[in-house]
C-alpha cells in the first residue's frame, strides 16, 4: 500500500495562481518585476499594458491601481492619447490621493482654464520643450478677458467685447505655477513610463519676483497691538504677530498643545475649510511646520486669562456649549471660520486708522521686525516652520539687503577720514545690531 504524496510538486507548489482578470507578474531577465494585464482604453475598448517595480509587490500595486481605475470606468492613458485626456486621467486617479483637497481643487481649474485649452488636443507622446514653451509663452501675452471670454459675461463690457482691451494678463507667479502643475503630471507619465522624459523640465521660466508685502513697522505694530486690548481674540493677535504662525495654525490650536507652564506651543495641525469636508483639521502644511515653539512671556498670561475667559462662556452657554477643544472658538465653543477671523482683522486695522494689509502679512511682520533686531536667520526659519532655510532667506532677501546697507553705511562712517569726519570726543563708537 502506498501512502499519498502529501508535498506539491515544485511545479504547481511554487506558482503563485491569480484569479482570472488580476493579470500577471513575473521577474524579469534583467532583475526587474513587470505585470501585465488588461485595462479600459479610450474608445471603450481594451488593451493589455505591462507596468514594472524593482520588486514584485510593487510592480503588483501598479498593476492593482490601474485595474482599479479601469473598473471605475476611467480609461487608462495612452501615449497615443492626447496631453487633455492624460491629464483627466491624472487628476482623478492619481493627484486626487496625493494632494490635498484645496490644492487638488487648484489643479483642477489650472487644467481646465490654462493647459487643456492651450495643449490639451496635443498627442501626449509627440509633446516637445518647444509646444510647452510657445504656449506659455502665448499665456504670457495674451489678455484672459479675451481668451477666456469674461467680458462677454459681464453686463456692461469693458475689454474685448467693448472693442478696447484691458490688457489684464497673468503674473509671473501664475504662470510659474501653470508650468509646474504640468511638470507634475508628466513626471508621473514619465514613471509610468508612457512617455521617455519629462519635455516640461526643458523649460525655463526663470524665477518670479516673490510676491511683494508691506509688514507692519515697529510704530504700527505698538499701535495695532494697542487696539486688540478688550477685544475678544486680543491673544490671537498677539500670537500672530509675536511668533509669526499661519492662521489655520493659529486656529488649529488646542489646549492640550500648549504647555503655559513651560512657555512653548506644538504646533500640529491647521484648520481649513474644504469643499467637500466643511472646517476640518489637516496636517500641517509640511513636516517642518510640526513643530515646538517658546511663547514670549505676555502671550502666556493673556492666554492664562484668556482660558478663564473661555471657562465663563461655557458657563453662560450651558447645554449649547461645544466642546471643541480649540484655544479659539466662537462663544459657544465651535471653531473659528477663517473667513471670520479676517473680518475681525479687518475691522480692527480700520479702528486704528492702519493701513489695508492682509492677516498673513502679520506673519511677515514678525520675521521682519525679528530681522531688524538682529536675530539669526535660522532660528526664524525655525519660528516660521520653513522647509529649508533658503526660503526664509529668498521671502526676506529686502530686509536682508537694507541691513546690510546700514551696516555698510556704519562702515563708511567709521572709515572715513578724521579730518572731515563728525568728532564723537571720548564717547565709543556706534554700534549696529548683527547681521547675519
Amino acid at each position: 500500500m502506498t501512502t499519498p504524496d502529501t508535498n506539491p510538486t515544485p511545479s504547481t507548489g511554487s506558482r503563485r495562481i491569480r484569479a482570472n482578470g488580476d493579470g500577471t507578474v513575473y521577474q524579469r531577465k534583467d532583475g526587474r518585476w513587470e505585470a501585465a494585464g488588461y485595462v479600459l482604453a479610450t474608445g471603450d475598448t481594451r488593451k493589455r499594458i505591462h507596468v514594472y517595480g524593482t520588486t514584485r509587490k510593487e510592480a503588483l500595486a501598479k498593476l492593482t491601481e490601474k485595474i482599479a481605475a479601469s473598473n471605475r470606468g476611467i480609461p487608462a492613458p495612452t501615449a497615443q492619447g492626447t496631453v487633455g485626456a492624460f491629464l483627466t486621467y491624472w487628476l482623478e486617479t492619481v493627484a486626487v490621493h496625493r494632494l490635498r483637497e484645496n490644492t487638488h481643487t487648484r489643479y483642477t481649474a489650472v487644467v481646465r482654464l490654462y493647459v487643456i485649452p492651450g495643449l490639451g488636443k496635443k498627442k501626449l507622446a509627440k509633446l516637445t520643450a518647444k509646444d510647452v514653451r510657445t504656449w506659455l509663452d502665448q499665456l504670457r501675452t495674451t489678455c484672459q478677458c479675451c481668451a477666456r471670454g469674461l467680458d462677454t459675461t459681464r453686463e456692461q463690457p469693458q475689454c474685448c467685447a467693448a472693442g478696447t482691451c484691458c490688457g489684464k494678463r497673468l503674473s509671473a507667479l501664475t504662470l510659474a505655477y501653470i508650468h509646474s502643475v504640468l511638470k507634475s503630471a508628466l513626471e508621473h507619465a514619465v514613471r509610468e513610463e508612457e512617455i521617455p522624459r519629462n519635455v516640461a523640465r526643458n523649460v525655463r521660466m526663470g524665477t518670479p519676483r516673490p510676491r511683494r508685502f508691506e509688514p507692519l513697522t515697529a510704530d504700527e505694530a505698538r499701535q495695532f497691538l494697542s487696539a486688540t486690548h478688550g477685544h475678544r481674540l486680543q491673544v490671537l493677535f498677539e500670537l500672530a504677530l509675536h511668533t509669526g504662525l499661519r492662521k489655520g495654525e493659529l486656529l488649529g490650536l488646542r489646549w492640550e498643545d500648549l504647555d503655559l507652564n513651560g512657555g512653548t506651543a506644538s504646533i500640529r495641525r491647521t484648520l481649513q475649510r474644504t469643499n467637500t469636508g466643511g472646517l476640518i483639521t489637516l496636517p500641517t502644511k509640511t513636516h517642518s511646520s510640526e513643530r515646538r515653539i517658546a511663547l514670549p512671556t505676555p502671550c502666556v498670561r493673556s492666554l492664562a486669562r484668556h482660558r478663564d475667559q473661555q471657562r465663563q462662556e461655557r458657563e453662560t452657554a450651558g447645554t449649547g456649549w461645544r466642546d471643541s477643544g480649540y484655544v479659539f472658538t466662537r462663544p459657544d465653543g465651535s471653531p473659528i471660520e477663517g473667513t471670520t477671523l479676517t473680518r475681525h482683522f479687518n475691522t480692527l486695522l480700520r479702528r486704528t486708522k492702519l493701513r489695508r494689509i492682509r492677516f498673513h502679512d502679520l506673519r511677515h511682520s514678525a520675521a521682519t521686525l525679528l530681522l531688524e533686531q538682529g536675530v539669526e536667520l535660522v532660528v526664524i526659519k525655525e519660528l516660521l516652520g520653513h522647509a529649508h532655510i533658503g526660503v526664509t532667506a529668498t521671502v526676506y532677501a529686502h530686509v536682508r539687503l537694507r541691513l546690510q546697507r546700514d551696516a555698510i553705511d556704519l562702515l563708511g562712517n567709521a572709515l572715513r577720514n578724521p579730518a572731515t569726519g563728525p568728532d564723537y570726543g571720548d564717547e565709543p563708537p556706534v554700534r549696529a545690531a548683527p547681521v547675519r
